[in-house]
């Protein structure tokens, strides 16, 4: 029996924003459409949700087709369901961000889609309602970041401070005094000083450091609360 008949038809979508850190700069993954409306105009990688799918399966999905990766830190991001954000039909898209290590992975991301990286802040014109997408994917990051140690995701297993610091002003749009946050860093006991040193980015060679996964809940907020205008709120 038809409990719903005469309901209205509405498709739901996921979307991914992809977010890579080169060691220098963040980015965003972005696609050329390869389907109408707005076919070959930038995009963020998304589809629709199978029947047989829980939304979170089908993000697993899109990003495993454009990137190749699995087990990648990914989180919930938002709601977009404005009626008018398509003109040809009615659809609700949930958001997802993902992040990866850009230098790590850059080798298997699929060119099936003309898929690219962007400067967060310098990426070209998007489809529908997908800047604001990356907007909410961006305070959202911003406020996980803050409480769970998920920025380590987008760098590799062993790091450099300097690559720390510069992810943290990408992040929260800040400036730093690199070597007060390398002395409050060091301090702080969030990070492991390994052997080896980072000699291809670095004349003296910068000292490799893990994370401190065993007290990284305990510390980091009395961390952050040194930077300056870390607020989410900081656009």
């Amino acid at each position: 029996m038809d409990f719903y008949k005469g309901e209205p038809s509405i498709l739901l979508a996921v979307d991914c924003i992809i977010f890579g850190f080169n060691g220098e700069s963040l980015e965003i993954l972005l696609i050329k459409r390869d389907l109408e409306p707005e076919r070959n105009k930038w995009s963020l990688m998304g589809g629709f949700v199978k029947p047989e799918e829980s939304p979170e399966g089908a993000a697993t999905r899109v990003l495993k087709k454009l990137t190749g990766l699995e087990n990648v830190y990914m989180d919930n991001c938002g709601i977009f369901g404005d009626p008018k954000r398509e003109s040809h039909r009615r659809v609700v898209s949930i958001t997802y961000f993902a992040l990866i290590d850009t230098q790590q992975y850059q080798h298997i991301i699929s060119d099936q889609y003309e898929a690219k990286w962007f400067p967060l802040d310098q990426h070209p014109d998007l489809i529908f309602d997908h800047k604001d997408m990356i907007a909410a994917a961006k305070r959202e990051l911003r406020t996980k970041a803050a409480l769970y140690p998920i920025l380590f995701e987008l760098l590799p297993d062993k790091f450099t401070i300097p690559q720390i610091a510069s992810l943290y002003e990408c992040v929260y749009n800040i400036q730093l005094d690199k070597r007060n946050f390398s002395r409050k860093l060091l301090a702080s006991d969030l990070i492991i000083k390994l052997k080896e040193k980072d000699k291809e980015n670095s004349k003296k060679g910068a000292f490799y450091y893990r994370l401190n996964t065993d007290i990284y809940k305990e510390k980091i907020m009395s961390f952050l609360r040194y930077l300056p205008s870390w607020s989410v709120e900081n656009e």
